[in-house]
């Protein structure tokens, strides 16, 4: 189960509005690189047959499958507040984060 708090749904429903993404989800993956090892990545994309749709705070984001064994449990949060991050990703199994929150291990 992956969780999207409302200020998150908030986000990229702006985002996919501003970006005229059309029938487009937001793509959630990890990808190698990053401080830590992993990275997370988040842009709009087509949902292709293996994706796996989740839907959280009336938003559906697609994952493929190699990255969701990495997501698995997580919460996608947004903060744009004075010291905000942007969108932050609390991932249960990650062993390691490095400052800027973005990569992991």
């Amino acid at each position: 189960m992956i969780k999207i708090t409302e200020s998150a749904a908030h986000k990229i429903l702006s985002l996919q509005e501003a970006n005229s993404v059309g029938d487009q989800f937001m793509r959630l993956s990890v990808e190698t690189g990053g401080c830590s090892g992993m990275e997370y990545a988040m842009g709009f994309a087509e949902r292709v047959e293996e994706d796996e749709l989740v839907e959280s705070a009336g938003v559906q984001v697609v994952i493929d499958p190699v990255s969701l064994t990495y997501l698995e449990g997580c919460e996608i949060d947004f903060d744009d507040g004075l010291h905000g991050k942007g969108f932050e990703i609390r991932n249960p199994n990650a062993e390691n984060t490095c400052g800027c929150g973005r990569s992991f291990n």
